[in-house]
C-alpha cells in the first residue's frame, strides 16, 4: 500500500500552483495505474486445508491474524454468547505462556494484541515489529490451539462479559443494530447478537467453551494472514511448524453447515421517551458478499452517504439528503449501510434525530431511496463511485487494515480481491445499472426496523411500507 500513499502524495503536490514553490512536482501515474502497484496477496494452502495469505511490504513493522469462520450465526438459542466468551477466554494464555507472562512478553516487544467477533467470523490478530512476527505467529498459534483456562478464569471471564454486555448498553447504535438484526432475521441465527442474552452467558461452563472450539476450530475455516514486513516462504513456514496440527475433520462428519436465514419485513421499536435522540435502523434485505449486485448497491449507499450535525459544509454538502437535514434542522446524523453477510445482507440507513423530527427525516430518507430506483442521475452515481473508491483506499491505512480485510476477504471469497479489481468492477457501473439494481432490492420491498428512544412520532409500519413506492402517472 505504500506506493499507493506515495504517488498520492505525488499528485496532491502534482495539484499544486506553481507559484507556491520554487519546484513543481508532476506525477505520470493516474489513479488506476497507481492502485495496480499496489502488492500482490500470495496464497498458500496447508495439508489441513488451512490457509496462508500474505501482503509484503517493506514496512518495519507488520500485522499478523488468525481469521476464523465462526461466529454467533453458528450458536444456537441455547449457548448464543459463547463465541464473545470463549473470544475473552482465549485471550487468558496457554501453558507455555500463561496470562501474565504473555502480557509481559508482547509488552517487552511492543506488541498489541487484540481480537474481536462478529457473527460469522473470529479473529486474534497482533501487531509488531517485523523482526518480531515469528514470535507473534508462535503466540496466536498456541492461543488457537492451546489455550489454556480453568473453571476460575471462566468466573472471571463471566464478570468481564457481563460488564461489556452493560457498556454496550448504552450505545445506542448497537442497539437499534441488535434490535434490526432480531426482527428482520427473526427465527435464524443471525438474529442472534454476538454477546448473546445475560442468562446464557451466567449459564455457560468450562466444557461448553471447549466444545464449541474444537468443534469449530478446523484447519479449513482458518486463514493467517499477514501484512507489512514480511516475507511469504517465512510465513508458511513458520504455519508448518506451529498450525500444521489444527485438525482437518470433524468428529462424526458433523460438517456444520449454514442455514438459510430468511428475511422478514417488520420492527421492534423500544419506546423510551427519557432519551434525549432516537435511534431508528430501517433496512432492506440486502446481498451475501460474492454477490454481483454487492457493488451497486455499495454505490448507492455512498451516494445517500453519512453525515454529522458536528460536520462543515452545511448547505454545501455532496450527500443530498445531507443538505436537506441541514437546511431544514432535521436530526443530528444520519449514515448510510451496506452490511454483506455470506448468503445475505441489510441496505439500508441509521437515523439519529430528537422525537420530534422522525417523521420528516425517515420521509426525506425513503424519497432518497425511491429517487435511486427511479431518477439517480449520472453525475451524482460517478460521484458516488469516487466516494466507495477512495473509501476502499483510505480504509487500508496501515498494516492492520490491511492484514484484517486479507483475512475477512479469504474466508468470503476464497481469495484477496485487488484494489484494481475492486476498481473495474465500480467503474462498471452507470445510472441505468444502478436504478435497475436498486429497483429490484429496494422499490416495493418490505423494510425491517429497529428503532429505541422517544419514537411515539415513528409512523405506522403500514405507512412506513406505503413509501417504498411511487404512485406515478
Amino acid at each position: 500500500m505504500a506506493a499507493v500513499y506515495r504517488a498520492g502524495a505525488a499528485l496532491f503536490r502534482a495539484g499544486r500552483p506553481a507559484l507556491l514553490g520554487a519546484h513543481r512536482v508532476q506525477s505520470t501515474l493516474s489513479y488506476a495505474q497507481t492502485i495496480e502497484n499496489v502488492p500482490e496477496t500470495k496464497l498458500t494452502t496447508l495439508e489441513n486445508g488451512l490457509r496462508i495469505a500474505t501482503e509484503e511490504s517493506d514496512q518495519p513493522t507488520c500485522t499478523v491474524g488468525v481469521w476464523i469462520e465462526v461466529g454467533s450465526r453458528y450458536e444456537t438459542e441455547k449457548n448464543n454468547g459463547v463465541g464473545n466468551f470463549l473470544e475473552h477466554m482465549v485471550l487468558k494464555g496457554t501453558k507455555r505462556h500463561p496470562h501474565l507472562a504473555l502480557e509481559r512478553e508482547i509488552a517487552s516487544r511492543g506488541a498489541h494484541l487484540n481480537a474481536y467477533t462478529s457473527r460469522e467470523q473470529t479473529a486474534y490478530y497482533m501487531k509488531t515489529l517485523a523482526k518480531d512476527m515469528p514470535t507473534a505467529v508462535e503466540l496466536l498459534s498456541e492461543l488457537v490451539q492451546n489455550s489454556s483456562f480453568t473453571e476460575a478464569d471462566v468466573g472471571t471471564g463471566r464478570r468481564l462479559v457481563l460488564q461489556e454486555m452493560q457498556e454496550m448498553e448504552s450505545s445506542l447504535e448497537e442497539v437499534s443494530f441488535d434490535y434490526l438484526h432480531a426482527t428482520a432475521f427473526q427465527g435464524t441465527p443471525l438474529s442472534y447478537t454476538v454477546v448473546g442474552p445475560s442468562k446464557n452467558v451466567k449459564d455457560l461452563k468450562r466444557s461448553d467453551l471447549l466444545e464449541f472450539m474444537t468443534g469449530h476450530f478446523k484447519g479449513p475455516r482458518i486463514v493467517l494472514a499477514a501484512s507489512g514486513g514480511v516475507r511469504h516462504e517465512e510465513v508458511v513456514a513458520l504455519a508448518r511448524q506451529h498450525l500444521s496440527g489444527i485438525p482437518s475433520t470433524y468428529e462424526d462428519d458433523a460438517i456444520p453447515v449454514l442455514s438459510p436465514c430468511r428475511f422478514t419485513g417488520s420492527q421492534m421499536l423500544v419506546r423510551d421517551d427519557a432519551m434525549p435522540f432516537a435511534h431508528i435502523a430501517i433496512a432492506v434485505e440486502g446481498v451475501g458478499a460474492n454477490n454481483p449486485d454487492m457493488i451497486p448497491l455499495s454505490i448507492a449507499s455512498s451516494l445517500i452517504g453519512s453525515w454529522d450535525r458536528t460536520y462543515g459544509g452545511g448547505a454545501n454538502h455532496s450527500s443530498r439528503l445531507a443538505r436537506i437535514a441541514v437546511e431544514n434542522k432535521l436530526g443530528h446524523s444520519f449514515r448510510s449501510f451496506n452490511t454483506c453477510y455470506s448468503d445475505t445482507g441489510l441496505w439500508g440507513i441509521h437515523l439519529v434525530c430528537d422525537g420530534m423530527n422522525i417523521e420528516d427525516l425517515l420521509h426525506f430518507a425513503q424519497d432518497e431511496w425511491m429517487r435511486l430506483c427511479t431518477s439517480v442521475t449520472d453525475s451524482e452515481v460517478n460521484r458516488a463511485k469516487n466516494l466507495l473508491k477512495t473509501h476502499l483506499v483510505a480504509q487500508l491505512d496501515g498494516t492492520t487494515p490491511t492484514c484484517a480485510e486479507i483475512g475477512r476477504q479469504v474466508l468470503s471469497h476464497g481469495r484477496h480481491v485487488s484494489l484494481a479489481e475492486w476498481n473495474s468492477r465500480i467503474d462498471a457501473v452507470d445510472a441505468q445499472v444502478l436504478r435497475e439494481v436498486c429497483t429490484r432490492y429496494i422499490y416495493d420491498q418490505c423494510p425491517a426496523i429497529g428503532a429505541v428512544g422517544p419514537i411515539e412520532q415513528l409512523p405506522d409500519y403500514n405507512r412506513i411500507r406505503s413509501a417504498m413506492y411511487w404512485l406515478r402517472l
